[in-house]
Order: C-alpha cells, then structure tokens, then sequence
C-alpha cells in the first residue's frame, strides 16, 4: 500500500504541486481513509520525502538506460532532457521550486544527490565526446560539468525565469543549445545543427 501511495502522491504532486495537495486531497483520489496513509507516513512531510526520493531514483535509473544506449554525447543529453521533463510533467508545477521554498530540508537533500548523479554522468558523457571529437580537446570536463548542473538547476528558479514567461521545455532546450555550442568541434557542432533541425519541438 505504501508504494500506491507514493505512486498517486507522485501524480497529484507533479499535477498541482506539493503545497496545493493535502493528504486529504490523496485519501479521497485513492479511496481509502487518512488514516491508512498515516499508516505509512507519519505525516506529510514524509509522504513528500518519500515521493521526491522515489521520483529521483526513477529518472536515476532512466538516465543510465539513456547513457548505456545513446548514439552519440549530443543526442544523449537531449534524450536525457527529454525523459526528465516527461517524468516531471514538464515541470508545470515546478517542483524543485515548491520544495524549496516549503520543504527546504529535502530540497537540500535532493540537491545532493542530483549534483552526484548528475556530475558523474555529465562529465562521462563529456569526455565521450572528447574521445569522439565531437567536443573541443581543449575543454576541462570537470568544470563543464559543474557549470552544466549549476545551469539546469539554474533555469528552475521561478523567480528568474518566471513560468507566465518561460516554458520549461524552452528554458531546457535554449540552454542545452548553449551549452553545447560552447564545446562542439566543427565535426560536432554539424551533428547538433542536424539534431536541431530534425528535432524541433
């Protein structure tokens, strides 16, 4: 019962957004009473703990899918922007922001453990196109990676990049683009024009 809890908790939270949805709101989608939630999570907190946790070892494991499969660094990075704004309903809530705000503490916590999943996968991904000679010899991968992540985390901050303004696959896709021709070759920079070009959403 736990796991069909997180499971709906996920959908109304990524949906509405974790401030707007109450555990009463969760109870009544679900059919059950408060109290069987309780059962499971002491409070709301915890289901919130539970579901950001739960989302982020999901697109964990879909990003390394992603990383083992992909042609090339290029197409990888827009296949992995591609299944992360999927399996956050395109952030229509956003939801790094909410957390913030009213959960801090687990906002800290997820920070982490995105910078680590994302940094180590960045900069494999980075040196990939290195070793191809799709991006410039030249590059210090470690930094890229870095800046990489401070960036995508960057372009959530509602209050910079305000939603009533910015779509979220726009800010995505405007900042991979930059981001990539910061680095490509010559030989790179084609693949990413060809990308663009057969890909626009």
């Amino acid at each position: 019962m736990g796991e069909k809890i997180i499971e709906r908790a996920t959908e109304l939270f990524l949906n509405f957004g974790f401030k707007s949805v109450t555990m009463d709101d969760i109870a009544n989608e679900m059919g059950i009473s408060k109290k069987t939630i309780y059962v499971h999570f002491a409070n709301k907190t915890k289901l919130v703990e539970a579901t950001t946790f739960s989302i982020f070892e999901r697109i964990s494991m879909g990003i390394d899918d992603i990383c083992e499969t992909s042609v090339n660094p290029i197409e990888e990075l827009y296949d992995v922007k591609k299944f992360v704004l999927k399996n956050l309903k395109n952030e229509k809530t956003s939801p790094q922001y909410q957390l913030k705000k009213y959960y801090p503490q687990i906002h800290d916590q997820l920070m982490v453990k995105q910078f680590d999943k994302m940094f180590g996968s960045v900069k494999d991904s980075l040196q990939k196109g290195v070793d191809t000679g799709l991006f410039r010899k030249a590059i210090d991968v470690d930094f890229i990676s870095r800046m990489y992540f401070n960036g995508m985390t960057g372009i959530k901050d509602v209050t910079i990049f305000p939603p009533d303004i910015f779509d979220m696959q726009y800010l995505t896709e405007s900042y991979l683009e930059y981001h990539l021709r910061a680095i490509v070759t010559n030989k790179g920079l084609e693949i990413l024009n060809m990308f663009i070009k057969s890909n626009q959403s």
